[in-house]
């Protein structure tokens, strides 16, 4: 009985690794460790950025202007991953990440992407009808408020630095960081205060 051929690509990735090794570039300490904090990322990391970015204006600002150095503040390594760029909520305009092609995602601040966001279903409607897609995460935006969808590809990653809610001056960071669930990173869903919630 024949053994089943592996997938090509499969084969490919091995035979990539292979030769890495074989020529120096990487060892396989190095790929054990980068596979350990791929599995260890998570969207807690990007919730810690946003609540002490709510509460630290020199660390919004360095956030903002270059999300990898604020990445690598908070002790996340950004070692050969593509640069992270934030993207802030206003009043006036609400943000909302995508990968049209694929399922390019912040991993290293949010870990694996989740099933929907590698779905055709969501990469193709959330550029055509975003108000229609965030309605279904029950997220209602004024129609004053401006939705720009915005492409992740393998160049450059994004997340979304989101309003900090009303009402919650004096928190903790921990209690911020409650609020900051990885929809809320992605831009599919707000931040809402457990009050809030409780009232709707």
């Amino acid at each position: 009985m024949s053994t089943p051929a592996r997938p090509q690509s499969l084969a490919d990735l091995e035979a990539l690794v292979a030769a890495l090794k074989a020529r120096g570039i990487v060892t396989e300490e190095e790929l054990a460790a980068r596979q350990a904090q791929t599995d260890r990322a998570s969207p807690e990391i990007g919730a810690r950025m946003v609540a002490r970015a709510w509460t630290d204006p020199a660390y919004r600002a360095l956030l903002l202007s270059d999300g990898a150095a604020a990445a690598e503040a908070m002790g996340v390594s950004m070692a050969g991953a593509p640069p992270l760029g934030v993207l802030e909520d206003t009043a006036g305009r609400h943000h909302v990440i995508v990968c049209t092609l694929c399922s390019c995602y912040p991993r290293a601040v949010l870990g694996y992407p989740p099933h929907w966001y590698k779905s055709f279903a969501y990469r193709a409607r959330v550029v055509r009808e975003p108000r229609a897609v965030l309605a279904e995460w029950g997220t209602t935006l004024p129609d004053n408020v401006e939705v720009r969808v915005v492409d992740s590809t393998a160049d450059y990653r994004w997340m979304v630095l989101p309003l900090r809610p009303a009402g919650t001056e004096g928190w903790s960071e921990e209690q911020l960081m409650a609020l900051v669930t990885r929809d809320v990173l992605v831009g599919v869903a707000l931040p809402v205060p457990p009050r809030a919630a409780a009232a709707e």
